[in-house]
């Protein structure tokens, strides 16, 4: 109902500061006025409480700050001040996002001793921060937890060697001290002394050199730690000894030598030990010196209840080597190509040992070994090789060589071939002689020969030899074909096959001529049958005519023996012509013969040329003439037949 609307604010805060607008409503109709900004300055002093105001070194404040008239987020600052100094020791910041007061804790120190907290809040409007004024709070009064530590030694003055030392560090703890702090006593950065329990921690000995220096005592808990340090200086009652020794480094044999000394020092008690055993009750140390003196040496001194350790001498004793032995597994043989391993040892000796291994006098490896096992070498040899190792160790005496070892090596057979030891065509009846060769296998080596196509060798032999030979005797056709050979020992995991070699057999000349003579015989023999053959059956062909036209008649040979089974074409010369005859014999035939006609066979030997001509032979045949004869009062007719040559003349 009025015309004016106001809004107060008692008492501005930060909170309050911003962006302000009035908007009127009359009428179902609004309308809003312009921004305007409000800005708040300054926050409220804020307001500080403390958990207890008397502490003890170790423990802990809890400081409380806030501003009530302010809304979160604030960002509160701590800091704590020492009263005498007024400085700041620590400071702690802390955003609280809800609420407007922070609890921090504070450990008090072992340096505190009067304290005080100062709280200070700042909140941030619009684009500004604005920051309240710094609030103290009450004071804290530290109480120590435990005293500095304090030592007590006794004797009190001069210390000797020989004395009792006792060394005592002592505190005194507050009654508001809940736990008693460890208590150490150091001497340099050795423990000497610890306590966890009580309010002292203790150190007896007896005073040596040993103990000279200075010792610090340290008290600590989780958060404090008391330091404080003495000097304690102790009299020397007599010097360290000192062991000397002729030589460190010895043979097997010689003379080993030790004396101990304490230069003006009467009265004194020697000992020289070896590894913690007395060897001599004296300042003195000899003998013949062998292997087992080897080692360390130490000289005690002792005057009552003193007793001090001198240098240590290290004494080495050095056995001459026995002569090393080389070997290696000959269970198993050796391959070429392989590796061998080769040991070499010398069972006695002092370690360590250098081992050099040779191979035909060449040095080939270094080893050295720190005990008398056996040392190994690898090698790969390809031929029968010799070793041998050489042994030396700290000894003065020279290097020791063993033995040589022959390592026999098996090579393999590699490559084969197959040769003919003449020519490749061998006459027939000659000898073959096939020779099958490796390169340097070693033997035994086993040769197998074999002709192509065949599964199975032919011949077997072994032999130490790189080369074996077949022979055959009077070698026929059959022996020619396609030769090859295999070889190998027992070191060949395949067995290499030659080359195939082809051998070819002819027949000897004279031969030849013997077969073609043989053959020109039968051949010869063939025709000469084969003619008389022809003859005889036209001679019978031609005498069936005459036959036909008078009694039979024996015919006689110029035997007088009787031809029988005689046909015509037999009794015909060869080479007849029945055309040609027929005018001087028609007249004749036409008259009957008597029978008491005689007919005569003469034989005459025609040379012919037989069909081989290029052979120059000439062969012979039998000409049969047949002569007839009549009674003296008949016309004598007269037939001559003659076989002709092969050549038909």
């Amino acid at each position: 109902m009025k015309s004016t609307e106001s809004y107060f604010i008692p008492q501005a805060r930060v909170y309050n500061a911003g962006i302000y607008k009035c908007t009127v409503i009359l009428n179902n109709k609004m309308k809003t006025t312009s921004e305007y900004e409000v800005t708040v300055r300054g926050v409220s002093s804020p307001r500080v409480t403390l958990d207890k105001k008397e502490a003890i070194e170790g423990g802990v404040v809890i400081v409380n700050c806030s501003v009530p008239n302010e809304k979160a987020p604030v960002h509160f600052t701590i800091e704590k001040v020492e009263l005498d100094t007024r400085v700041p020791k620590q400071k702690r910041e802390k955003n609280s996002q809800h609420q407007n007061f922070v609890m921090l804790d504070f450990t008090v120190e072992e340096q505190d001793r009067m304290i005080y907290f100062l709280c200070q809040a700042s909140i941030i409007s619009g684009k500004h921060l604005e920051t309240s004024e710094t609030t103290k709070s009450d004071l804290v009064t530290v109480r120590e937890s435990f005293s500095n530590p304090q030592f007590h030694v006794s004797p009190a003055g001069m210390i000797t060697e020989g004395d009792q030392l006792h060394i005592r560090c002592t505190i005194q703890v507050t009654h508001m001290a809940q736990v008693f702090p460890e208590i150490i006593i150091q001497r340099d950065k050795t423990i000497v002394g610890h306590s966890k329990q009580g309010n002292e921690a203790t150190y007896s000995v007896m005073a040596t050199m040993k103990e000279n220096g200075n010792y610090t005592c340290k008290v600590e808990t989780s958060q404090i730690s008391k330091v404080s340090s003495i000097v304690v200086n102790i009299t020397e009652l007599f010097p360290k000894p000192k062991l000397e020794s002729s030589a460190t480094h010895l043979d097997q044999g010689d003379i080993l030598n030790l004396w101990c000394s304490i230069p003006g020092a009467p009265g004194v008690d020697f000992a020289i030990q070896k590894g913690g055993m007395d060897v001599s009750q004296a300042q003195n140390f000899t003998r013949i010196a062998s292997k087992w003196d080897s080692g360390s040496y130490t000289c005690l001194a002792s005057m009552g209840k003193v007793i001090k350790r001198s240098n240590e001498v290290l004494i080495t004793v050095c056995e001459m080597l026995s002569k090393p032995t080389i070997f290696y597994d000959s269970k198993s043989e050796v391959i070429k190509g392989k590796t061998i391993e080769v040991h070499c040892q010398s069972i006695n000796g002092t370690a360590p040992i250098s081992y050099q291994f040779l191979k035909a006098s060449n040095s080939l490896e270094n080893y050295t070994v720190g005990s008398n096992e056996p040392t190994v070498f690898k090698d790969n040899p390809t031929e029968d090789t010799e070793y041998q190792c050489q042994a030396d160790n700290c000894h003065s005496s020279p290097a020791m060589i063993s033995e040589p070892l022959v390592v026999k090596v098996i090579a393999p057979v590699v490559e084969v071939k197959l040769a003919i030891l003449n020519n490749k065509q061998v006459e027939s009846g000659a000898d073959l002689v096939l020779r099958c060769f490796v390169n340097k296998a070693s033997g035994p080596i086993t040769y197998k020969f074999y002709r192509e196509k065949d599964a199975k060798p032919f011949h077997i032999t072994t032999s130490n030899e790189t080369q074996a030979i077949w022979y055959k005797a009077n070698v026929g056709m059959e022996q020619g074909g396609q030769y090859y050979c295999k070889a190998s020992n027992r070191a060949n995991t395949n067995v290499p096959q030659s080359n195939l070699l082809t051998v070819r057999v002819f027949l000897a000349p004279w031969k030849k001529g013997v077969i073609a003579v043989v053959v020109i015989a039968v051949i010869i023999a063939m025709l000469a049958v084969g003619a008389r053959y022809y003859f005889w059956k036209k001679a019978k062909a031609k005498q069936m005519p005459v036959e036909m036209s008078r009694p039979a008649a024996p015919l006689l040979t110029s035997n007088n023996e009787k031809m029988s089974g005689s046909s015509p074409e037999a009794n015909r010369p060869y080479g007849y012509n029945e055309d040609i005859g027929n005018h001087e014999t028609n007249p004749v035939k036409e008259k009957k013969e008597p029978l008491t006609l005689d007919v005569e066979y003469t034989e005459v030997e025609v040379n012919s040329i037989e069909p081989h001509e290029g052979l120059g032979r000439k062969g012979t045949e039998t000409v049969y003439s047949e002569i007839r004869k009549a009674n003296p009062d008949f016309m004598e007719n007269r037939y001559s037949r003659t076989e002709g040559s092969l050549d038909g003349t």
